[in-house]
């Protein structure tokens, strides 16, 4: 059986702790008191403390924070606010009251019971300050004076005597800057969002735009379009499946690919012609008649193997008349086996389809019943 406590100010911090739990619309917070600052740090609310005598001043500091600090949980969003936070250090301030402005001029809206508690803590922390007895607006926090003329014009509530000392220092400054940016407050504080840019630009107004940063709307946009182009990029990589098809086209007709090839064999030798001049005296070509342009035949296909030497047609040798160039077969034949790449060797091949038309059209008889006549030969028959 628990003990009861005698302590009499127990139920009344049990009471509002309980209430301050709804109106955050929180059940899990854990709400304390205590004689250090007030604030809440992750799922905990530190309150003021109240004593066994519970004096009227304790009592309503106790229930204004409480308040304060529970629309601040139940209206404010700290990824929004994040977002939109500028850089500079007083920009950052005035920022700050001004979004503290608004969710108490919101629960001032929605539960007007919580406006007169705000009222004592508001009064409380500007007596601390010695708020009621400046002078001179250099004595009085800008960012405070703020978060009073914004929640002022936002609830059309007077404030404490302390705190409208303050504000009325720095209003006709203020106004005077930024008077146009405070039209229309009030339908701004639903929105946080909305609210965050009107607060910049409220503080762009003041002189303090230098300190704002970077504008997170337009990054923002910055972003997607960054994101679309990806997106783009990541759908363009479909030529790699066209690359499969043209593989499989070739399988399918190997003999578009075998003429493909040779046309790429072709434009090799051609590139190739320049390195001729470095060719030794050995391989030079006699000197002959420019042959036909309608004795020339089809460009000589690279075959496809592993080996950079292989040794010319046997076609080639036996259309070859060696009675008339005896001296020239035998000085050719084995220098192309054995010195020249395979692409110089049938470059030099059709250097010598050119030179030698007679030999190239006069077929072997051996081959006349394999092979169609040519009608160039027909004709000179």
């Amino acid at each position: 059986m628990s003990k009861s406590s005698d302590n009499p100010a127990d139920p009344f911090k049990k009471a509002l702790a309980e209430a301050t739990k709804t109106m955050a619309q929180d059940a899990d917070l854990n709400v304390t008191y205590s004689v250090d600052p007030s604030g809440v740090s992750g799922d905990t609310m530190r309150l003021p403390q109240v004593s066994r005598r519970m004096s009227r001043d304790e009592v309503l500091l106790a229930r204004g924070t409480a308040d304060a600090l529970a629309l601040n949980l139940r209206y404010h969003d700290a990824k929004t606010h994040s977002k939109y936070v500028p850089q500079g250090n007083m920009a950052r301030d005035i920022y700050e009251a001004m979004e503290t402005a608004r969710c108490e001029a919101m629960g001032a809206r929605d539960m007007p019971g919580t406006a007169g508690n705000i009222d004592a803590k508001i009064e409380a922390e500007a007596n601390t300050m010695g708020l009621g007895r400046v002078t001179d607006r250099a004595e009085a926090p800008l960012a405070t004076c703020v978060g009073y003329l914004v929640r002022h014009l936002a609830t059309g509530r007077e404030l404490p005597p302390c705190a409208h000392n303050a504000m009325n220092l720095w209003r006709d400054h203020i106004e005077g800057l930024a008077g146009g940016s405070l039209d229309d407050l009030s339908e701004k504080l639903s929105d946080q969002s909305e609210f965050a840019r009107f607060a910049r630009q409220f503080i762009s107004d003041l002189g303090y735009g230098d300190q704002l940063g970077d504008d997170p709307d337009q990054m923002d946009d910055e972003q997607e379009d960054s994101a679309e182009e990806e997106d783009e990029d990541d759908q363009e990589p479909e030529s790699s499946g066209e690359d499969d098809n043209s593989e499989e086209d070739a399988d399918a007709n190997p003999e578009q690919s075998q003429d493909d090839q040779q046309d790429q064999s072709a434009a090799q030798i051609s590139m190739e012609d320049s390195a001729d001049d470095e060719m030794s005296e050995d391989t030079e070509l006699p000197e002959g008649d420019n042959p036909h342009e309608d004795c020339r035949l089809q460009e000589v296909q690279c075959p496809q193997t592993s080996h950079h030497q292989q040794s010319l047609p046997s076609k080639f040798v036996q259309h070859f008349d060696l009675a008339d160039r005896p001296d020239f077969v035998r000085g050719w034949h084995p220098r192309l086996l054995q010195n020249y790449h395979l692409p110089r060797c049938f470059r030099v091949l059709d250097r010598l389809r050119l030179l030698l038309p007679r030999c190239l059209l006069v077929h072997h008889p051996s081959d006349r019943d394999h092979h169609p006549a040519d009608p160039h030969t027909q004709g000179q028959k």
